[in-house]
Formats: structure tokens, C-alpha cells, sequence
């Protein structure tokens, strides 16, 4: 079965499960109620504004395609959900690469409710390795984080596959850190050193979805990735129509053992949209100075991933992020034939601070 490249949700957006705000458990019992109505008049605030959006899936550049779809359906139970198709020319004028002998091929990923993309291309000019010295704390740093209802033996699983590690073990987040307190989350590679996240929630935290499921692996929370400064970040996804869902700052021994970074600080902001997963910015309060992602990357190259949201009114969204002076990668909007003379248009820029997103209407 076809499925068209970069665009894979066609379902309805049901309210009452994809939309949330969060209330901290303290709140009186009015302010719950209240809280309650917040996502009805955001959604009705952002289709009169014509911003109304979701996060789709994530796109993740692979060296070998058939390697990375086994990694993730034998370890990690994601299972098919088809192929992704795009001819050469849209797939030069979308990721602004010129090269005829680009090409591309894909597979399309489902975990619960949520999915991610792997590609592979093949170009004139090979792909480069993502940086064997790579830190949680350079800003081209980005993951998804991976649902388990019981972290222990979804990290026996890890153990017996000789994961690559990046956490020394699991971490349970500590009491003093209020937002994440009891949280546990373990910080892994895949077979081309791509950093993702296992993550448990504990009765009380997170989207009450992943509570009392029979399976181990259970779908995608958020993607998460570097920035600098957080107050310069959100205007593009505030532009985009996402509201700030919530904050934390982590630090301490478990924080470290987590990303190995010494002396870990980090102020991290949750971001919703209507519907789709979240997406977390981590700023490093300490150590500052992570390395910049470089403006050279391009999509063939093992670093890129992308953020793939939906989007009304794709032409009044892209004129307002050209008047912000976002970079845009794409030669503008592209029309594109996901086939059947069907066409999506799509847009491929970069944010604030240089990570990949694509938007299509």
C-alpha cells in the first residue's frame, strides 16, 4: 500500500483526546474545571485565525533503510504503516537540493497512535555521519521520546539488542524536581547513532493515555531538541499556533547520568498543538556553549530529522514566518504529487535555531 512522502495523518482531529492543558496537580478543583474549557477556545481561537495545527510525525535521514525499519519494528515494536513515494523533481524543489540523480525511498512507521518516518537517499554527493563527538547539548540535538509502561524490562529489551548507550542506566527523575518527580527515562542510539528516548510516566504524570495499557511499548510522547534561548525560539511555533503546556528545570546526578553531559542544567519547555505529540525545547542553563547546527546541513546528511506539522492556510503561515525572516529551505511552496493526480502542499523551513521543519496543508 502507497502512502504519499512527508504526509501520512488523514484522520480526523478528535478533540477530546488530542488536546490538553496542564493543570499543575495542586490547582483547586475550579481551576480544573476551567482548565477543561482552556482547549475548546484554543481550538476555536486558532481556526478563526487559521492556525490550526498538529504535529504529524518525525522524519529521520538513514543510511540503510531496511537496517534502521528492523531496528525499530524488532526492538522496539513499531510496526508498517507503508511506503512513501516522490519524484525527483519535487524532492529537489522541497529540500532545495539540486542534484538529477537525487532519490529517495522511504517507510512509514506506527506506534500507537503515532508515527515517524525513515528515508534514505541517494545522491551524487554521499550523506555526512552525524558527528561521533555529538552532545545532548549541541543544539542540531534532537529525539523522540519512546512510551514504556514498565521501564525495567523495556531496557532488558535494550540490554539483550547491545543498544548503544548513552544513559549509563535508566534514571528515575528525583522528588525535588517537582514537574518530572518519578518520571524514568533512559537515553539510547539507534543503528546510525540517532539519539532517542525511552520514557516512563508514572499514575499522575503525562497524558493520562499511557496509563493502563497492556503493552510494553506504547507510542511517542513528544520530540524534544536543542535551543539556546528559549524566549527566542517560541515565536515560530507560537506563530504556528502552539501554546506553552508547561516547564521544567532538571538538574542534578540523575540529570547527568541521563545525557552524560557534567553538570547538567537544563530549563525545558513543553509545547502543544490541537493534536499529534508534543515537542519539548531543552536550554542548557549549564554547561552553556553547545555548538550551533551548522547552515550547511542538508537532508541527505545523517544529522536531519524534521518536524512534520499540518497546517491551515499553509500561504498566511509562510508569509508571516518571510516577514520574521525565517530561513526557508524549499523553493517556496511545493506542490506536491503524492500520487493518484493528487497534490499536498508542503513547505520545508528551518527555526530559530536551525532545526528542520515541514509544513503542509
Amino acid at each position: 500500500m502507497k502512502f504519499p512522502f512527508q504526509l501520512f495523518l488523514k484522520k480526523t482531529i478528535k478533540i477530546t483526546h488530542s488536546i490538553k492543558v496542564v493543570i499543575p496537580i495542586g490547582f483547586p478543583n475550579q481551576a480544573r474545571q476551567v482548565g477543561f474549557l482552556l482547549p475548546l477556545i484554543f481550538f476555536a481561537f486558532s481556526i478563526v485565525n487559521g492556525h490550526a495545527q498538529q504535529t504529524s510525525h518525525v522524519s529521520i535521514t538513514v543510511s540503510n533503510l531496511e537496517k534502521s525499519a528492523a531496528f525499530f519494528k524488532n526492538i522496539l515494536s513499531f510496526s508498517d504503516a507503508g511506503t512513501c513515494t516522490i519524484s525527483n523533481k519535487d524532492t529537489q524543489l522541497l529540500f532545495g537540493i539540486k542534484d538529477p540523480k537525487l532519490k529517495a525511498k522511504g517507510i512509514k512507521l506506527k506506534l500507537g497512535d503515532e508515527y515517524i518516518e525513515l528515508v534514505q537517499f541517494i545522491s551524487t554527493v554521499p550523506g555526512k555521519p552525524i558527528p561521533v563527538d555529538s552532545k545532548s547539548n549541541d543544539v542540531w540535538f534532537q529525539h523522540i521520546a519512546i512510551v514504556v509502561s514498565n521501564m525495567d524490562s523495556a531496557y532488558s529489551i535494550l540490554k539483550r539488542a547491545k543498544v548503544t548507550h548513552v544513559s549509563t542506566f535508566p534514571q528515575t527523575l528525583p522528588d525535588y524536581i517537582a514537574a518530572a518527580a518519578g518520571i524514568k527515562a533512559f537515553y539510547f542510539r539507534d543503528p546510525d547513532g540517532h539519539n532517542l528516548e525511552l520514557i516512563y510516566f508514572p499514575p499522575g504524570k503525562g497524558n493520562p493515555k499511557w496509563q493502563g495499557h497492556p503493552n510494553l511499548f506504547l507510542g511517542i510522547d513528544h520530540t524534544a531538541f536543542a535551543v539556546l534561548e528559549t524566549e527566542k525560539s517560541l515565536p515560530f511555533y507560537t506563530t504556528l499556533g502552539f501554546t506553552v503546556a508547561g516547564h521544567s528545570e532538571n538538574y542534578g546526578t540523575e540529570q547527568e547520568h541521563l545525557n552524560q553531559v557534567f553538570g547538567a542544567r537544563l530549563w525545558i519547555t513543553g509545547l502543544r498543538g490541537i493534536g499529534g505529540f508534543g515537542v519539548e525545547f531543552l536550554e542548557y542553563i549549564a554547561p552553556p556553549g553547545g555548538r550551533p547546527y551548522a547552515k550547511e546541513i542538508k537532508v541527505t546528511d545523517l544529522v536531519y530529522w524534521h518536524t512534520a506539522i499540518r497546517v491551515n492556510d499553509l500561504e498566511k503561515i509562510f508569509s508571516q514566518l518571510q516577514k520574521l525572516k525565517y530561513q526557508i529551505v524549499s523553493k517556496g511552496i511545493v506542490s506536491v504529487n503524492i500520487g493518484n493526480d493528487v497534490t499536498e502542499k508542503m513547505l520545508l523551513m528551518r527555526d530559530a535555531d536551525g532545526h528542520f521543519v515541514l509544513l503542509f496543508e
